[in-house]
């Protein structure tokens, strides 16, 4: 059962960060991967890279923020799967802004991608994940959807709603073999990411309120994913992962060492 053998699974934001190497971990353990994100070049590049270590997997170059990109999704996953077994919903962005500095296009994006995409893209393959085997959706959140880590209030809010909307999918599909879980990562090295953790002052603040004093890493979120694909975690749905290394469980501040 600590396998992904043959599973069907759709990865949303695929060429980067922890999407990327949900990609790659769940092909190593035997999955299927349709990969979807918008820059082109990309996609190809990562496309070939995957073709060439002989994995099956197929990108999409896709805007799911775009309702015409998610229905090519759904009917490439219908055309050439006929059901899907793992949607992993991935893909996100933010802007970092002050709450009064937001233009209003600027939130929507904001909430179109992190929190409309994702739910759109459960309802539209609800259909194809109900005629899977094992079927499970995996929301890739924050912890900023639980507290004040300075990402911009509208990042924020997004992942507390992502956070919800798995709970609630859970309990709902529950009656359709269709469980739901989310990983909600502290600070990790990842694009979006990259320009703060140069900043030594801001990793000064990460570490100081992370036990493990480091940041996390893509790999590490990927396992998570893949563990939560598996048929082996059958009775996990509903659930928040934290994966923070300690940080949300630390009540006194620690200076680094």
């Amino acid at each position: 059962m600590w396998n992904l053998n043959n599973k069907r699974i759709l990865i949303t934001g695929g060429t980067k960060g922890i999407g990327r190497a949900a990609v790659i971990e769940t092909l190593k353990l035997g999955a299927r991967v349709l990969f979807t994100a918008r820059n082109q070049d990309e996609v190809a590049s990562f496309q070939q890279e995957l073709r060439d270590a002989r994995f099956s997997a197929t990108g999409l170059v896709s805007d799911i923020a775009d309702a015409a990109n998610r229905q090519d999704i759904i009917s490439w996953v219908r055309e050439h799967w006929g059901a899907l077994d793992v949607l992993v919903n991935n893909a996100g962005m933010n802007i970092r802004k002050s709450t009064l500095d937001f233009t209003p296009e600027e939130y929507r994006k904001i909430l179109a991608v992190n929190l409309i995409a994702p739910f759109e893209l459960s309802r539209g393959l609800h259909a194809l994940l109900a005629k899977g085997q094992h079927p499970a959706i995996i929301n890739v959140a924050s912890v900023a959807g639980f507290l004040d880590v300075q990402t911009g209030s509208p990042y924020a809010m997004s992942k507390a709603a992502l956070i919800q909307q798995t709970k609630n999918l859970a309990v709902e599909w529950a009656k359709d073999r269709i469980r739901v879980n989310s990983l909600s990562p502290w600070f990790t090295e990842t694009p979006l990411t990259e320009a703060l953790l140069l900043n030594e002052t801001k990793v000064h603040e990460v570490l100081s309120r992370t036990p493990l004093k480091r940041v996390g890493r893509a790999e590490e979120m990927a396992t998570i994913i893949a563990f939560l694909a598996m048929d082996t975690s059958s009775y996990i749905t509903g659930q928040n992962i934290i994966a923070d290394g300690g940080m949300s469980a630390m009540a006194l501040f620690n200076a680094v060492e």
